[in-house]
């Protein structure tokens, strides 16, 4: 059975190495680590889409080819000329997909990181021989013809679509980049209908809330309308909601999120994708042998939440609140994810210290 490749390149791009690449493009890593977490998947679904279609399969073989021990010598061709990296990779792209699809997939790395298509661009060309590297890797020498990519290909759809963080896959819902994944990409896409339910139960809340007030209120002789227009207007807010498209929903939050900017860095964004890529990562791991490959992103995912934390003193009361707000919703799956993993066999010892100091900075958040 051929090995996740996602997680296969996941594990590579250490923390260390996500910090050189990060550097070898003047970028911040973690905007970086955001970047890759969308983007690793992204090129696997646009390379299985290449493999459906005339010459595709032979494409990608040639391709491969070029990339024959590139997972060996990746970091020594960051240090030393980390900008004809990305161009080279750059150029492979553009050959296998296209202006059009290599564009749209810039531009939808570039929303999700927040890293613009342009730099998103850059970072998908140094991405791209990497991925390669890793497929060339999996297939051997004697394994690199058309044929066989394109099965090993087909083989990866799940994996891809389980590595695809939450919000992403709508980003590249009409790009056509999902269509090869057939229906499990849907649900992917679909997901983000959980944002607009959680949105609209939290209006819901808050209208139950103040209709009870009012209640109490009327009862001691004040005024019904003190409390039936605020009532009606959320009432309003609820079903404007509740009608919006998703990906608007998501753009409101995100502008609420944007008002945890401290010192240039977004606090809000740094939270929401860690805990992204932590239900992603912690969603792939069944044994010891997955839980050493998701291992990486757990630590990349708790740094990104010790920084976060090491910032809480500079944030306002109500700063401090909104936080609250973005995290607890989020750690009663994430504490059922958290010891689902714990308990399958031989899995404890590898990932335990490092779920142990994530549920206690996020509970402190919670505060």
């Amino acid at each position: 059975m051929a090995a996740n490749l996602v997680s296969l390149c996941l594990k590579f791009l250490t923390p260390d190495m996500i910090g050189r690449i990060a550097s070898s493009l003047g970028l911040d890593r973690n905007d970086v680590s955001s970047a890759i977490d969308a983007g690793v998947p992204a090129l696997m679904a646009a390379f299985a889409g290449v493999a459906t279609k005339p010459g595709g399969p032979q494409k990608l073989a040639d391709a491969a080819k070029q990339e024959v021990g590139t997972l060996d010598k990746f970091a020594g061709m960051l240090g030393s000329s980390g900008t004809s990296v990305t161009e080279r990779g750059s150029r492979m792209l553009a050959s296998l997909l296209g202006t059009r699809d290599q564009t749209a997939l810039e531009n939808a790395v570039g929303k999700y990181s927040g890293l613009g298509p342009s730099t998103s661009g850059s970072l998908l060309g140094a991405l791209t021989p990497l991925v390669m590297g890793a497929i060339a890797q999996q297939q051997g020498p004697r394994g690199l013809d058309g044929g066989n990519i394109a099965r090993l290909l087909e083989s990866q759809k799940d994996n891809i679509v389980d590595a695809i963080p939450s919000g992403f896959g709508r980003l590249l819902g009409g790009t056509g980049l999902l269509d090869s994944l057939g229906d499990s990409a849907k649900r992917t896409i679909m997901a983000g209908s959980e944002t607009t339910r959680a949105a609209a139960a939290s209006v819901a809340r808050t209208l139950d809330d103040t209709r009870r007030s009012g209640v109490a209120a009327a009862s001691t002789g004040i005024n019904w309308l003190l409390w039936a227009i605020p009532a009606l207007a959320i009432a309003a807010l609820l079903v404007y909601l509740l009608g919006r498209p998703t990906e608007q929903v998501v753009q409101q939050g995100t502008t609420a999120v944007q008002s945890l900017t401290v010192g240039g860095i977004d606090l809000g964004k740094q939270v929401t994708d860690s805990i992204g890529s932590l239900r992603s990562a912690l969603g792939g791991i069944t044994d010891a042998a997955s839980a050493q490959a998701a291992l990486p992103r757990l630590q990349s995912a708790t740094a990104q939440i010790d920084k976060v934390s090491g910032m809480v003193g500079q944030l306002s009361s109500g700063q401090r609140n909104a936080l609250s707000g973005l995290v607890s919703p989020a750690m009663p799956a994430l504490n059922q994810l958290f010891d689902r993993v714990l308990a399958i066999p031989g899995v404890a010892e590898i990932v335990k210290p490092t779920i142990d100091v994530l549920r206690a900075k996020l509970t402190t958040m919670t505060a």
